[in-house]
């Protein structure tokens, strides 16, 4: 199939998945064609399918990309001296890391459902890697006696949850700073896994 006049694989391969990544997050992965993911990146229809096999899969890419990011960029955090340290460091890289993506941790939280069950399991279990840091952390911080929470599991799914919060409402022009909202949310996190 002859390529697009003007058209360049590692110029619209990128422009394709930024364009699904945008109108996913805006309209919802069901309610997106690949028609409206072409007339945004301006090419035929049918030129998509030399980028990708289907919409699924396209889903599933965006995702996976995703979390081999977020996964590869916590692996660059520090150490700290103590799990406490280790828990104020996996707030500040969660909060400054995802929102810099917020199209990207919408779409993995919220088009999780709409992957087949072969996509699901694997997005699922790098979801659930990232899960573990956290996980082991607040682990750790009870084995040493600097956390209490009844329920490893459910502390790490609520922190998570809290600390995504923070790309619904903050705006760089707002009222507190990046760093104030990071040191709110650290009070807030170590108050609630606190003996």
């Amino acid at each position: 199939m002859a390529r697009t006049q003007g058209s360049h694989s590692d110029i619209t391969g990128p422009r394709i998945r930024k364009a699904a990544l945008s109108l996913f997050a805006r309209h919802g992965y069901a309610a997106v064609s690949m028609r409206q993911i072409a007339a945004e990146v301006g090419v035929q229809a049918g030129a998509l399918y030399n980028y990708t096999p289907d919409k699924q899969s396209l889903l599933y890419r965006l995702m996976r990309d995703h979390m081999h990011e977020l996964l590869s960029a916590y692996d660059e955090v520090e150490a700290g001296s103590d799990p406490a340290e280790d828990l104020r460091k996996f707030v500040g890289f969660h909060i400054r890391f995802n929102l810099q993506r917020p199209d990207e941790v919408f779409i993995a939280y919220m088009e999780l459902r709409n992957l087949s069950s072969e996509y699901f399991a694997e997005i699922e279990t790098l979801r659930r890697r990232y899960e573990d840091q956290l996980e082991s952390i607040l682990r750790e911080g009870q084995r040493v006696g600097q956390f209490s929470v009844a329920d490893t599991k459910i502390a790490t799914l609520a922190v998570i949850a809290m600390l995504n919060g923070v790309l619904t409402w903050y705006r760089a022009q707002g009222r507190l700073s990046l760093d104030q909202v990071e040191q709110v949310y650290w009070d807030m996190v170590r108050k609630a896994v606190a003996i």
